[in-house]
């Protein structure tokens, strides 16, 4: 048996372990988390009620599995979530939407050094002070998603690319650490992050 074809029958088996094991509430929350990007992608507002659902069941999930950084991450996407209805209904209801926007490569700059830098520092900390299995790219996806879901919330277009190697990233970080049925979930979302790139970009050259 070549070593791919191990590699292959490893992965399968644990995805379809891991599938038999998925409880319903981690079923709904998966479920409401892929809604949420897609209505996002189509600039509904009803994503914010999904993205609500969705990390109010990942934080008990993740709590009572005794996995504090991703609580307290989808705690803060409970919030975000909130603060993303109120700003996009504002706008709805004052009959002007919130317009998508970019922003240039100085801000972005400024904001990718601000995230590797406290990318470092939290996973300095993870590092010496917990027991993480994967300090740097657990911080990394955590960083970067706490600081794209604000990027998301004002309707700025590069969002999207943004998840685009968040994404990817956590991808590596579920493979190394065996939630395999995760990874289909974090696939997915590269696709969604594509369209939602490529719907955006066009309604916003389209715009007057």
């Amino acid at each position: 048996m070549s070593l791919m074809t191990a590699v292959s029958e490893h992965f399968w088996a644990h995805l379809f372990e891991s599938a038999i094991q998925l409880s319903g509430w981690e079923v709904v929350a998966t479920t409401l988390g892929i809604l949420y990007v897609i209505l996002a992608a189509k600039e509904s507002i009803w994503c914010w009620p999904a993205a609500f659902a969705s990390t109010l069941i990942y934080t008990l999930l993740f709590w009572e599995g005794q996995l504090p950084m991703q609580a307290l991450l989808n705690a803060y996407y409970l919030l975000m979530a909130v603060y993303g209805l109120i700003s996009w209904r504002k706008h709805t209801d004052a009959k002007l939407d919130l317009k998508i926007s970019n922003r240039p490569g100085r801000f972005h700059l400024m904001l990718i050094s601000a995230g590797l830098l406290l990318t470092w520092a939290t996973g300095y900390y993870l590092q010496h002070q917990t027991e993480s299995q994967l300090p740097y790219l657990d911080a990394f996806v955590t960083v970067f998603s706490v600081i794209t879901t604000v990027l998301m919330a004002r309707k700025i277009l590069e969002n999207w690319l943004y998840w685009l190697v968040i994404d990817s990233a956590a991808i590596a970080l579920y493979w190394q650490t065996g939630f395999y049925v995760t990874i289909i979930m974090f696939s997915l979302y590269l696709i969604l992050s594509v369209i939602g790139y490529l719907k955006w970009r066009k309604k916003l050259h389209a715009a007057p």
